[in-house]
């Protein structure tokens, strides 16, 4: 009856959010923006439904890079959140990054950011070089070609990442429709970005409400 200790928990893990920014979203080509923006505000829900601890870091944001998308800014707001802003394209390489990421003392480490070939495989093979368990949202990651991505996606599976999606990783973390503490929390952000399965769920709820 024991769950795999290999499934993500509200509790057992962080999640670090990186280089979602305007100029890095400009080139990326392997997936359609709409897609990306949707997966990601599907992501930042899951993580503030469920308080985890969540790190949202930044490449030259005020000189180069832009603002975090508004589906970052609009659940973890910069005025209340400290982004880290760096200069170094592996998040891992930056002192205050790796300092804050480790500082949450969880063993399992999700990631998902722009691009997926440089700002995802810098800190996530270097992760595991210390003994990191580390997962990927591959549908909240972009790069700038469909090649890039996959090289990029197969090269970290071949070293041990987990890639996971962004509906899976809110249904692992909800896992049981009888929490009901986080079921409604869960179910809303389903209706708003859940695309089809959203609306299924939107049906249902109205067919037993009328039923």
């Amino acid at each position: 009856m024991k769950p795999s200790p290999a499934l993500l928990s509200p509790t057992n893990h962080a999640l670090v959010l990186i280089d979602f920014e305007g100029q890095m979203a400009f080139a990326t080509k392997s997936i359609t923006m709409e897609e990306l923006r949707t997966n990601v505000a599907i992501l930042c829900g899951a993580s503030k439904i469920f308080s985890v601890p969540t790190i949202v870091t930044t490449v030259a944001e005020e000189s180069f890079s832009g603002p975090v998308f508004p589906e970052i800014e609009e659940v973890y707001p910069q005025a209340s959140n400290t982004y880290i802003d760096r200069t170094s394209m592996n998040t891992w390489e930056d002192e205050g990054a790796y300092r804050t990421i480790t500082g949450t003392g969880k063993q399992k480490l999700v990631l998902a950011g722009l691009w997926t070939s440089v700002c995802i495989v810098g800190p996530a093979l270097s992760a595991l070089a210390e003994h990191y368990e580390v997962y990927v949202i591959t549908d909240a990651c972009g790069d700038i070609s469909h090649e890039a991505h996959e090289r990029a996606i197969q090269r970290m599976i071949q070293a041990g990442v987990h890639p996971i999606t962004s509906i899976q990783y809110l249904l692992e973390l909800q896992r049981d429709w009888a929490r009901e503490e986080t079921y409604v929390a869960v179910t809303d952000l389903m209706k708003k970005h859940g695309g089809s399965y959203g609306l299924g769920i939107h049906y249902a709820h109205n067919m037993l409400k009328h039923g």
